[in-house]
């Protein structure tokens, strides 16, 4: 029997939910296009859209291109108004924003403009459901496509009352808020690290970077990687590996593209030998473009990782430190990358990896940057959990508070 109410609901809200379309919810309303040779139609100072604009991230205020108000006139875009629910309606079906101010768009849209009884951000709050039933509607043989008619058919299931609309609506704005900071925190942090990757290390042809610790003064050398850590290959394990063991096996998929370890979910019970924690771990093979080539990841933990083949183990001596030598490999893709060869796998030898060489500090040096960046890291990590966290509370929130 269907549901017709919410798993979880705020207090004092009982009535079953009740179908609805979404043409009997809102004016559906699409868009069009001005004359692109006629420049009396365009740099005016009405927004105006286009798909690649919109993308589920909440309110939307200003359009890359604007139109004059004759643009406006003479074509079939129309002025929507502030709470319109902007909605895509082709190459990419479904994507939803929320005008701030009155704005027009393209004609790659079907959006709507809620009546009184409809919040604004209750009707976004539904665009994993809407996007659903829409791209199951659309079609085309050139790319896919709803019209206006058929999303205003478009069934959905919603509360009787709008004031339980409004307070679904507040929760679930909140929420994206919430994701947004956190994720701008993120970006900001990888930006701040990308800037410190710039200056902590010496830019091409000088020997020197621009930005240093305290007391380090003297110019780096240049060294090879094979003379700061000692370079083993995997061996095959495919078949003795299943989803439960003893040792994890560090395969293709360890390592992301970022550099960052991932758990493979492969495993075998027994190993001649297993890594140590701080080890790194590079990737040989790649396929495509080859942009995982080279790209380094740090073993967690001791005697728990089983190195697999066409990954490359790479154990740092007295004289490098693992940390830094995480970030300084990683920041030289462009090298590894220019040393792939092959069809539709490129492969790395141990001689590229080994003879790779460029300008590094002593060890304490090292040491410093290494933490630094390594701390900076760990950083980005908790704060990209905490999106995380809060991407999957929002998920069941949609799951437990819709019908």
């Amino acid at each position: 029997m269907p549901k017709d109410k919410p798993e979880i609901r705020f207090a004092g809200y009982t009535d079953a939910w009740e179908k609805r379309k979404l043409g009997e919810l809102a004016i559906i309303q699409g868009g069009g296009t001005p004359s692109s040779i006629n420049l009396d139609y365009w740099n005016g100072n009405i927004n105006w859209f286009t798909p690649t604009e919109v993308s589920n991230t909440g309110y939307v205020k200003e359009s890359a291109r604007k139109i004059t108000n004759l643009g406006l006139k003479k074509s079939s875009a129309k002025l929507l108004p502030k709470g319109t629910v902007l909605m895509t309606s082709r190459a990419g079906v479904g994507d939803m924003g929320i005008l701030t101010v009155p704005a027009a768009t393209n004609q790659g849209f079907q959006s709507m403009i809620p009546n009184e009884e409809m919040p604004s951000y209750f009707l976004y709050s539904m665009q994993s459901f809407i996007s659903k039933e829409a791209n199951r509607l659309a079609s085309g043989s050139t790319f896919s496509e709803i019209s206006g008619k058929q999303v205003s058919k478009i069934v959905i299931n919603v509360p009787s009352e709008k004031g339980e609309k409004v307070q679904i609506g507040k929760l679930f704005e909140q929420l994206n808020n919430l994701i947004t900071v956190n994720q701008r925190k993120v970006d900001l942090l990888k930006e701040l690290k990308k800037g410190f990757l710039q200056k902590m290390f010496p830019k091409n042809g000088e020997d020197k970077p621009e930005v240093r610790f305290g007391g380090y003064t003297d110019a780096w050398e240049k060294r090879k990687l094979k003379d700061m850590a000692k370079y083993k290959n995997g061996k095959g394990h495919e078949d003795k590996q299943s989803e439960t063991g003893m040792l994890e096996l560090v395969n293709l998929n360890s390592i992301g593209i970022e550099g960052g370890f991932k758990h493979s979910g492969k495993y075998v019970d027994s190993a001649d030998d297993t890594l140590l924690k701080n080890d790194l771990v590079m990737i040989l093979s790649d396929v495509g473009h080859g942009n995982l080539l080279g790209r380094v990841a740090l073993i967690p933990e001791s005697n728990k990782f089983v190195l697999n083949q066409r990954v490359a183990l790479l154990r740092p001596n007295k004289t490098g430190n693992s940390q830094f030598l995480f970030s300084y490999i990683n920041a030289h893709q462009r090298y590894f990358k220019s040393q792939g060869a092959g069809m539709s796998q490129l492969n790395i030898s141990k001689s590229s990896v080994e003879n790779f060489n460029d300008f590094v500090p002593l060890v304490e040096e090292q040491k410093k940057i290494g933490t630094f960046l390594h701390n900076l890291d760990q950083l980005i990590t908790v704060n990209q959990r905490r999106v995380d966290l809060l991407k999957q509370e929002k998920k069941a929130l949609l799951q437990k508070m819709f019908v």
